[in-house]
């Protein structure tokens, strides 16, 4: 445990990751370790301990990269496959724990992870070949985990409803492309926001860069990184083009927060 308070971005590429299968573009080429985007995902340090948000295909190798033993709990945008394959990987922290491993999120995702990992759920199998899990229901009503006051925020990722979250003056907002007007208060006074953007062009779920500029501005916060991020976009040629205050996230970025007590 740390006495810190602070995200890591344990992954900031899209779907298919960077460098993409079978891509030989420039940006999949690069020999800059930040163009190597692993699937998004989020590990948040507390004085209480370590949770995340998230469980991406990539998370056994971006925990043991950033060095985090440990596991409380897991907070879910949504239940695309990208945000949620690395379930598996939690069974270690059920051993450590002694307990089941909380998952924080709505009755979609709770549906689509039992679908998805229906072996963790059945006394048939082995309790050494499947996580010891249990679900705990949120919605846009803030709830504190760890010691933290976590509040979700109502994103839209095309048509689909996810949340993104707000750990005082930090918010993490990725795969959306909408933001309901009633979410826009709780994006004030923000020192960072971390915002999803795909690429250049528009795309029919994902804020492209220029979209996002466009939030980005009218939330004003001190300083905003650009997760969720394709090939389209090399690291050094697109920080170079983009306003001040504004930079790509990169896999193992870690950035303080202060609780909102402390705010």
């Amino acid at each position: 445990m740390t006495s810190e308070r602070e995200l890591t971005l344990l992954g900031t590429g899209t779907s298919m990751g960077v460098p993409m299968i079978g891509c030989h573009c420039p940006v999949c080429m690069s020999t800059d370790p930040r163009d190597q985007r692993t699937r998004t995902g989020v590990a948040v340090s507390t004085p209480q301990g370590n949770f995340l948000i998230d469980t991406s295909p990539e998370l056994r190798l971006q925990l043991t990269r950033e060095k985090i033993d440990l596991i409380e709990a897991v907070i879910y945008t949504h239940a695309h496959a990208d945000h949620l394959l690395g379930v598996d990987d939690l069974r270690i922290f059920g051993y450590k724990r002694q307990a089941p491993v909380p998952l924080y999120c709505e009755a979609a995702v709770e549906t689509t992870i039992r679908q998805t990992f229906p072996y963790a759920f059945t006394t048939d199998a082995s309790e050494n070949s499947r996580p010891n899990l249990e679900f705990r229901r949120i919605d846009t009503t803030p709830f504190t985990l760890l010691g933290e006051e976590i509040q979700p925020i109502r994103l839209v990722h095309g048509t689909l409803p996810v949340l993104g979250f707000r750990l005082g003056n930090v918010a993490f907002c990725t795969d959306c492309n909408s933001i309901p007007e009633e979410s826009w208060p709780l994006l004030e006074g923000l020192d960072v926001l971390i915002l999803d953007a795909l690429y250049d062009d528009p795309h029919p779920t994902h804020f492209s860069v220029p979209e996002a500029l466009e939030v980005i501005a009218r939330v004003a916060p001190k300083q905003a990184y650009l997760t969720h991020v394709s090939h389209r976009l090399g690291y050094r040629e697109t920080n170079a083009r983009l306003p001040a205050g504004v930079q790509l996230a990169y896999d193992g970025l870690k950035i303080p927060y202060k609780s909102q007590q402390d705010s």
